[in-house]
């Protein structure tokens, strides 16, 4: 039997989430079969970090073991032939030791929520960005975002149904930077609650159209009550970006300050 790590990217808007739903298609699903059809093998795959319906991953890790002997590049082209037409392609495919484990060797998980802030609708990003039409304070933004750092309770900021055993988590890194009139809000954690990058999102957006002060968001979060959440993002924005294990590093902007490159 032999282990082998993937780099998984997909569009997110015609499946259910990552994890096999009874009601529809997710992206394990299409991968798990795909291998079989490669292999003939009853295969499980496990992620980093499951997403919701209609979030995107540029660079979910995920593992699989198989019995038959087969090299590395190999699976990942067949994988990728037996995917096609559904939008999950494999970016990469190692063999790794069967300690790895995708989720439980994981040390921490990197977001990416793109808000494109203008008027006009969105024709070749809709569905891959979440339109706001009023205009956004990106420093505003940022500025509120440093809140979130280091642990907190984040009841706040988590779905009625998320199933972690505590809503006690630490933020690790996030910014928010403005290129023209595209909005990210990046964040790095070593777990994340169920919806709570959504929720965070959309509460900072309600800074940035100016509707609340950064001390009415450190009020929210302080009071970790799911009742004080103002809005929750829709998934459309969401991007899973990276999985980091031992050895690896993130590259995180230099400046911890707002970057608005507008000019």
């Amino acid at each position: 039997m032999t282990r082998f790590a993937l780099t998984v990217e997909f569009d997110g808007r015609p499946f259910m989430g990552w994890q096999r739903q009874a009601h529809g298609p997710s992206v394990q699903q299409a991968i798990e079969e795909a291998a079989q059809a490669v292999t003939g093998e009853t295969v499980v795959v496990h992620c980093a970090g499951r997403t919701d319906a209609g979030v995107h991953g540029l660079g979910m890790r995920a593992h699989l073991d198989i019995a038959k002997p087969i090299a590395a590049f190999r699976l990942g082209e067949a994988l990728n032939a037996r995917l096609r037409p559904a939008p999950v392609a494999i970016l990469d495919c190692v063999e790794v030791d069967d300690n790895f484990h995708a989720r439980f060797s994981c040390l921490a998980r990197a977001y990416e929520y793109r808000i494109v802030n203008r008027r006009a609708p969105l024709t070749v990003e809709k569905g891959l960005a979440w339109q706001i039409p009023q205009p956004l304070d990106a420093a505003a933004m940022h500025e509120a975002a440093q809140v979130l750092l280091g642990v907190h309770d984040f009841t706040t900021f988590r779905s009625a149904h998320c199933q972690s055993a505590s809503p006690v988590k630490s933020i690790d890194w996030i910014e928010v930077v403005r290129d023209g009139d595209r909005v990210a809000a990046r964040v790095e954690a070593r777990s994340f609650l169920h919806h709570q990058v959504r929720s965070m999102v959309g509460c900072l957006a309600l800074v940035g159209m100016g509707r609340w002060s950064v001390a009415d968001f450190a009020d929210a979060l302080h009071a970790a009550d799911r009742g004080r959440l103002g809005l929750n993002a829709p998934p459309d924005g969401l991007f899973f970006v990276t999985a980091l294990y031992e050895g690896d590093r993130l590259k995180r902007a230099a400046s911890s300050t707002c970057v608005d490159q507008r000019n």
